[in-house]
């Protein structure tokens, strides 16, 4: 019922612009007040005074655009930490995707999830660091104001688009679900009425990378036009297949453990982890008159990439029971870790590694305004259903018997489908006097369907196997659903109490509803709640919780939450501007969904405990932020200086922590992910962001963060090893800085020199924080990166061949790591040196 009436508001405001006619494009409004209550699309907007006509080098610096604010405003005048990176810049620093962009923003932090190619976005504090499916990450990313629900599918490429925002702190009133962290707002290239345009590069480098991409903008009478856009990256992969193992010591008897003992090891030196992925949007634009425009959507993505390879960091101890077996890292014998990667590209018991990895999505969107005389009324309509299939090695080590037999020793192929549909309906106001406002309402229903199927030969080494036969032939299956609903309004106004001093205040009210099914983890034959070993599976999800609803537990939960935001901002001088803004943020709780793993809920006959299942799989509480900042943003000697800094406060309550917690079932050792409101915390911080122009032709750019952050309280329903609040704060570098520099100069009368060159600093930062002891935390390494680019190209940007260069100095450093109980560690690394060619062009007229 909420769907259709969702998409009764979208249709509403399309009818009203075919009834308003082209006669009501003869209203026209002030240039003034057309610009505050524009649409909200970000853009950089040059300053006709000061910017450079085509082809000619940048003299002085521009406008930036955002809309941080839900209107297009200055970036200079917009009374919250935002930060704008553009196309020029965008095409400068030459990024694989949007988390390298974090360069350009202070005290953002981009790395990856553990196993997986998944965003793992960390802003003042808090951040993502986990690949279950209903986790709510505390930053969020929009792409046209459509929230991206799964950090599977949020590193997004950067050819197709216009301008990336990142709004740090708390987001709880106009932006999408309620973070605590902040957002990243992407804005796609539009179509551009009457302009026929193709655009196209390839670029081909280090470890067989190919990446040819193309656009094409096509006008379609006077009111139609057409965008479409396609890329395919491909790699071979920078790892190899290196990883050793042995000599194996088996604890236990049984068939696997006489095969594999003494067994040792090295993999084959192939490349690993090699791209493959498809991705394209196909755009619609149509604008009948001046008040009403509509953009209508497809995106399509194809992920057939390898599974990403791991490498065993396992410390030499006995704490973990890998290194006992005689799988552990101890075996490696290459000094670079890139060429200690493991994979058992099994293709069986539903394991699938040798297909790689499938992640598909299909996308529409329809994003609608239509302006009157007193506002402007934006819809934003979208569906987006996603279907992942992610198998993995997780520990990094493949065992190999005499006769070929491959040793899972933990793997996993982790499916899922989801589908999101959004609604949002939103007014901004374009009065003529002091006061203005935006409100509106928000609609997210996320449905989700997960299984994953894990292969657990260790067992085999460390108890033996299992009465009906080996782990590493049985898959273990743990299944669980979540249907859920976010509901919300908000407003925000401001008000000129004088000419250069405005107050905004504004809230929020959001209500969240989620209903979870789970069933503990049990073998395919015991689906039904007996045992059949007639039932045979293809896929991991066709023993969803819906087909196979036997022990199957349902849970629901109820959460609202008001959230607000007040800001006051001076306009001190025509060129210094400063504000102060509190905020309240929020971020949803969710289901501990792992914890059915290894069926550990048992009642003393045998029989399922499902009350106490229900106990410890329900929601976290949710997670709340107070945020107190204060900045100055200047222009200064005529336009040729820009410096914002920041200082901030973040108190954080309730704070959902994840804990890879040890767990013993039946004398066997395992772990699980638990999920708890374990702690409250404090960060604070200065950033710093300023660019310079001291010549014509020079771009000097500066990001500076910094941020200190502890723990109050911390404290977990299970006990510790320690006292947890000891620990730094999950991926929180205490320093990043980049310097950046960009040299344009003309080469004759027809070509133009672009030289670009940074430097970017990231201190060590916490990835995971183990329950047991402080020696079992893994970090991500300090790591100070350099990368440059050479352009020679056509003095109008017809055509360009551009020489570049990531991580120069050829760094080893961890983008991900994890400690999995008493068990093993293992981590995923950076890219190495990176040079690469690229080529393009752009046609039109």
């Amino acid at each position: 019922m909420k769907t259709r009436l969702s998409f009764g508001c979208a249709c509403s405001v399309l009818a009203a612009a075919i009834a308003a006619g082209p006669a009501l494009a003869q209203s026209a409004a002030t240039a003034g007040t057309q610009a505050l209550a524009a649409p909200a699309a970000a853009q950089s907007i040059p300053d006709q005074n000061t910017q450079p006509g085509a082809g000619q080098p940048q003299s002085a610096l521009g406008e930036i655009v955002v809309t941080a604010t839900r209107r297009s405003t200055d970036l200079q005048t917009t009374p919250i930490a935002v930060s704008a990176v553009d196309t020029k810049l965008i095409a400068q620093s030459s990024p694989r995707n949007i988390g390298d962009l974090a360069a350009f923003v202070p005290n953002f932090s981009a790395a990856t999830i553990t196993g997986f190619n998944a965003a793992s976005f960390s802003i003042r504090g808090v951040g993502q660091n986990s690949i279950v499916v209903y986790f709510e990450p505390p930053v969020a990313v929009l792409v046209d104001d459509f929230v991206v629900p799964s950090v599977q599918t949020q590193l997004l490429d950067t050819f197709d688009v216009s301008q990336v925002e990142v709004l740090r702190g708390p987001q709880g009133t106009l932006f999408g679900k309620n973070t605590t962290g902040g957002a990243v707002v992407v804005k796609t290239k539009r179509p551009e009425l009457g302009k026929f345009e193709v655009e196209g590069r390839v670029q081909g480098g280090s470890f067989g990378t190919f990446i040819p991409q193309a656009s094409v903008n096509v006008p379609i009478g006077s009111t139609l036009a057409f965008r479409g856009v396609i890329g395919h990256t491909g790699s071979s992969g920078y790892y190899h297949a290196g990883g050793c193992f042995g000599p194996i010591t088996p604890l236990a008897a049984g068939p696997i453990s006489t095969e594999f003992a003494g067994a040792s090891g090295c993999g084959n030196g192939k490349s690993l982890g090699g791209q493959d992925v498809w991705s394209s949007r196909a755009k619609l634009l149509w604008k009948p008159n001046d008040r009403f425009t509509a953009l209508l959507q497809y995106e399509y993505l194809r992920d057939r990439s390898d599974s990403v390879p791991a490498i065993n960091i396992t410390p030499n101890s006995n704490d973990f029971l890998f290194y006992t077996l005689g799988v552990g890292s101890q075996a490696n014998k290459n000094s670079d870790p890139l060429d200690n990667a493991a994979i058992t590209n099994r293709n069986a018991a539903l394991i699938k590694e040798g297909l790689g990895q499938k992640i598909s999505v299909d996308g529409e969107y329809l994003n609608m305004d239509y302006r009157t005389d007193f506002g402007t009324l934006t819809s934003v309509t979208g569906y987006r259903n996603q279907r992942s299939r992610l198998p993995n090695t997780y520990m990094g080590s493949d065992p190999v018997a005499a006769d070929g037999t491959t040793l899972s020793l933990f793997d996993a192929q982790r499916d899922d489908n989801r589908k999101t549909f959004q609604q949002e309906v939103r007014f901004a106001t374009q009065f003529s006097g002091p006061f203005q406002f935006v409100a509106g309402g928000f609609y997210q229903h996320d449905k989700t369907s997960f299984c994953v199927a894990q292969v657990l030969g260790f067992l085999d080494l460390s108890s033996g196997p299992l009465p009906f036969g080996n782990y590493n032939d049985n898959p273990y299956i743990l299944c669980n659903a979540q249907k859920s609903t976010s509901t919300a309004g908000y407003i925000e106004g401001n008000l000129k109490i004088t000419p250069t001093l405005t107050l905004t205040a504004g809230g929020r009210y959001t209500w969240e509803d989620k209903t979870w099914y789970g069933r503990q983890q049990v073998f395919a034959q015991q689906l039904d709640g007996g045992f059949d070993p007639s039932i045979v599976l293809t896929d991991a999800l066709q023993a969803n919780v819906f087909s196979y609803p036997a022990g199957v537990i349902k849970l629901r939960d109820k959460e609202h939450e008001p959230t607000w935001r007040a800001s006051l901002g001076w306009q001190v001088t025509p060129t210094i501007y400063g504000y102060a803004t509190y905020s309240r943020g929020f971020k949803a709780g969710g289901f501990n969904d792992q914890i059915g793993s290894f069926h550990p809920f048992v009642n003393a006959d045998g029989t399922d405990n499902n009350a106490a299942f229900a106990a410890a799989a329900s929601a976290t509480k949710p997670e709340k932020a107070d945020s107190y900042e204060a900045g100055v943003k200047t222009e200064l000697f005529d336009r040729h200086l820009r410096f914002n800094l920041t200082g901030f406060y973040v108190d954080y309550s309730d704070l959902q922590k994840q804990i890879v917690v040890p767990l013993t079932v039946g004398g066997q050792q395992f772990q699980v992910t638990r999920f708890f409101n374990a702690a409250k915390a404090d960060v604070k911080g200065i950033e710093l962001e300023s660019t310079l122009v001291p010549t014509t032709g020079l771009t000097l750019r500066g990001v500076l963060g910094f941020q200190d952050g502890k723990y109050k309280s911390y404290v977990t329903p299970i006990p510790a090893g320690y006292d947890l609040a000891t620990a730094p704060l999950d991926r929180l570098p205490r320093w990043q800085w980049t310097v950046d520099a960009t040299y344009e100069h003309p080469v004759g009368e027809n070509y133009k020199a672009v030289l670009n060159f940074d430097v970017n600093y990231v201190a060590r930062n916490l990835a995971t924080q183990s329950i047991t002891s402080p020696d079992q935390n893994t970090y991500l390494n300090r790591r100070t990166l350099v990368s440059a680019s050479l352009t020679l190209a056509e003095a109008q940007d017809k055509y360009y061949l551009r020489v570049l260069g990531r991580n120069l100095t050829n760094k080893r450093y961890l983008t991900a790591a994890q400690v999995v109980g008493g068990l093993w560690a293992d981590g995923q690394y950076a890219p190495p040196r990176y040079v690469g060619l690229e080529a393009g062009f752009k046609l039109g007229r």
